[in-house]
């Protein structure tokens, strides 16, 4: 195997190259581009770009595996140079998953010492990032990166309105203005304010484009951070929050679930322009309510050493990842294309739910807690995914049901009238209809007809 030099291109054009660079792309035997779309990388017009691989991935993180696969299998062939915009040091994630993949490999990778975006953007700022305690971040992780911090924060790769628009809305309550660095060390480099709101309808985002952030009026996710502060505070003060268990507590998740679905009723008739602000604010302080439930469980565990909130989205997040393997996994679908597609994901998430637990049936984990009409139709269509189907086809549950009418006709009795729904819920089920809500909703349509008759 040969050995992969990793350079960088430096921040702007060819005038900050180093001179060990230079030298080291001057003689190099074979020389490999991340991109050809920076100032720079015109002093390499011989090197093989890998700007096919960003035509071909639905996703940045797919792109970059592509181009380490294909360095680890150039290196097979012998030495070779690769040329990464910036540093490749600084949030340079081929570089990363190249030196994973290397130590797998057993291929050997040399990196040299290259300037980045960093040095230009410092001394533009006037500002010493280790006194001022500055973090860098990558602008397409911001929300996550900068959750509960304050900053300072200059982010990176904010090349494009759809990153600028995330890092806004996800520190709605941000500070009055943003620093934009764009272009640092280019002839047409600029350095300016923008109001916050603005950012992304005033900035047009390039692939040289940073923000700068001295700090936030509040940190990001700081509402979150501050319900678990109020909960913790709750647990020990309050006389009644002291004494509940996950026990006591069962019965008011049980009530603010059903709260929460109350707000949702409110709206089912309703077209989202007839949705006011009412509504909203009701359906808002249901689910707060909810989601005070979810931190006070998470709350005992963390008092048992057990688990905390975070831990529970985590866990979720994992789950969610691993679920839907159409979306993330090897390749990963460009979107859901119509019914059919749906149909297959829903059994493909029944059967990765049975893998990971390791039922025996598909019947375990069913819970038999659920109301009877969405009971019924949860065993469906678990049995769809094991063969034995529950027709409902719309013909077939119609004779269904007129087979259970007759039946009960000539000798009523509860198991009768159990297969009559149990048939109908097979025909809404063929007609893509939840029997639970329709039949809430016929429910709520004759209360209406009661009270507008005045009993």
């Amino acid at each position: 195997m040969g050995t992969i030099t990793v350079v960088g291109l430096g921040p702007a054009d060819e005038t900050l190259l180093t001179a060990q660079t230079r030298a080291a792309v001057e003689t190099a035997p074979r020389c490999f581009l991340r991109t050809r779309r920076h100032p720079a990388a015109r002093v390499m017009p011989d090197a093989v770009s890998f700007d096919d691989e960003y035509e071909r991935g639905d996703t940045y993180e797919a792109v970059y595996e592509a181009i380490v696969e294909r360095l680890i299998f150039e290196a097979a062939k012998g030495d070779l140079l690769y040329a990464v915009p910036g540093s490749p040091l600084v949030l340079e994630r081929t570089v990363e998953l190249l030196r994973e993949a290397a130590a797998v490999g057993g291929v050997r990778v040399e990196i040299l010492a290259a300037m980045s975006f960093l040095d230009v953007a410092w001394a533009r700022l006037g500002v010493d990032p280790v006194s001022a305690g500055a973090r860098l971040i990558d602008g397409q992780d911001f929300a996550s990166a900068a959750a509960g911090q304050t900053g300072p924060f200059l982010i990176a790769h904010c090349h494009g309105r759809g990153v600028l628009s995330e890092i806004k809305l996800s520190a709605e309550e941000g500070q009055d203005s943003v620093v934009v660095l764009q272009r640092l060390g280019l002839p047409d480099e600029a350095v300016f304010e923008v109001a916050w709101d603005e950012l992304d309808r005033r900035v047009e985002a390039d692939h040289l484009t940073s923000l700068w952030i001295p700090e936030f009026d509040r940190p990001i996710a700081a509402e979150f951070l501050r319900f678990e502060e109020l909960v913790r505070e709750l647990r020990e003060r309050c006389p009644w929050d002291r004494v509940q268990t996950h026990g006591s507590l069962r019965k008011h998740l049980l009530e603010e679930t059903y709260e929460a679905l109350e707000a949702l009723d409110a709206r089912a008739f309703l077209d989202d322009s007839e949705v006011d602000a009412e509504l909203d604010s009701h359906l808002v302080e249901e689910l707060g309510d909810l989601l005070y439930q979810i931190f006070f469980h998470a709350r005992l565990g963390a008092e048992r050493g057990s688990f905390t909130v975070a831990d529970v989205a985590r866990s979720v997040h994992e789950k969610l990842v691993a679920r839907h393997p159409h979306v993330f996994g090897e390749g990963a679908l460009d979107g859901v294309r119509g019914p059919e597609d749906a149909d297959d994901m829903a059994r493909r998430w029944e059967q990765i739910k049975r893998d990971e637990k390791g039922r025996a049936s598909a019947m375990d984990g069913v819970p038999m807690t659920l109301p009877a009409l969405m009971l019924a139709a949860k065993v469906q269509e678990r049995s769809e995914g094991v063969g034995m189907v529950v027709d409902s086809a719309v013909e077939t549950a119609i004779e269904g049901i007129r087979d259970a009418v007759a039946n009960a006709e000539t000798s009523p009795h509860a198991e009768g009238v159990g297969d009559l729904l149990f048939d109908a819920v097979a025909l809404a089920r063929g007609l893509d209809i939840d029997p639970e809500t329709a039949l809430r909703d016929a429910s709520v349509r004759f209360m209406k007809r009661v009270r507008a008759a005045g009993r």
